[in-house]
């Protein structure tokens, strides 16, 4: 499923009316797909060619949409990319199930590569926060700054799991309206009509004609394994150490999964690290309080001159 250009306009402009963030200039992005190793991946072109370059990496589950009224408000001072990660929106599942860090920050560097991207800004919320941390402990040179949104190496084990529940939930239901409760169970901070909108960029029919999540849910719902949360902690303590561009940590206020002392802890090993907390918002910040983020980015963009 997806909205047709129509919809998505009308998506755009409720969504910033309703989050009181103005879009004066508001043109549609372009899609684009292209192959990165073995696989092929999708990404929203925001324009504008020439401007500073600005990638946005989504969480898990998520996909390139979730930056919409970021990126739309954005367009006229940056050149905004968003991409689906491996497995998510409409890039392609891995055949090996293969969703480790190592092989997301793989993605990005061809992604990067191929888009010849220099001097960037990379933000990252949840998942694509790790996957932005792991690639740039060993590329922070080539970045103008880092913004990670609610996530760190620590990360609170009980809203983890609620997150965990929610998305590894394989049942297909008949309905997007279905989904549009159960999402709403979770996170009530939402409006209901642009939840039903912006679902419909995350679900797929199915031939039975019920809907299911377009992300691959085969490997989500295991138990947490302690050895693989150890090795991920040290792996993206070692990316943190490593770091030396200017990083925003962005916290959601209310998220059960990122808290303050995480973030106190996190931005004490970064070279050039500072942490903001965003009221209103809880684990995903762009979705809650927009407007609030997009203000802190703003400003962190001013000042690294990404």
């Amino acid at each position: 499923m997806s909205l047709s250009p129509e919809e998505f306009r009308t998506h755009l402009e409720l969504s910033a009316a309703t989050a009181g963030v103005p879009l004066p200039d508001l043109t549609l992005p372009d899609q684009h797909h292209l192959v990165l190793g073995r696989m092929r991946f999708h990404y929203l072109d925001w324009g504008t060619a020439g401007r500073p370059p600005v990638v946005f990496l989504h969480g898990g589950g998520l996909n390139a949409h979730t930056w919409d009224l970021v990126c739309a408000s954005l367009r006229p001072e940056r050149h905004c990319l968003a991409l689906d990660q491996r497995g998510h929106g409409e890039s392609e599942w891995s055949p090996e199930m293969d969703y480790s860090i190592e092989s997301h920050a793989a993605d990005l560097d061809a992604f990067f590569g191929a888009l010849e991207l220099r001097r960037f800004v990379l933000v990252g919320m949840s998942l694509g926060g790790v996957n932005a941390l792991a690639w740039a402990g060993a590329n922070s040179r080539r970045l103008a700054g880092l913004v990670l949104v609610d996530v760190g190496p620590e990360i609170r084990a009980d809203g983890a799991r609620k997150i965990a529940a929610f998305t590894s939930d394989a049942t297909p239901l008949d309905s997007v309206e279905h989904y549009v409760e159960r999402a709403l169970a979770f996170n009530p901070r939402r409006n209901r009509e642009l939840l039903r909108r912006s679902l419909q960029h995350n679900l797929r029919r199915m031939p039975d004609g019920r809907f299911m999540w377009k992300y691959d849910q085969r490997h989500r719902g295991k138990a947490l394994d302690p050895a693989a949360y150890a090795r991920r902690r040290d792996l993206l303590w070692s990316a943190v150490d490593a770091v030396e561009c200017p990083t925003l940590v962005v916290r959601g206020a209310q998220s059960d999964v990122f808290h303050d002392e995480d973030a106190e802890r996190l931005t004490g090993r970064l070279r050039q690290g500072r942490w903001v907390k965003i009221e209103g918002a809880g684990h995903t910040v762009q979705g809650d309080n927009p407007a609030g983020l997009l203000v802190i980015l703003r400003e962190f963009l001013d000042a690294t001159g990404g």
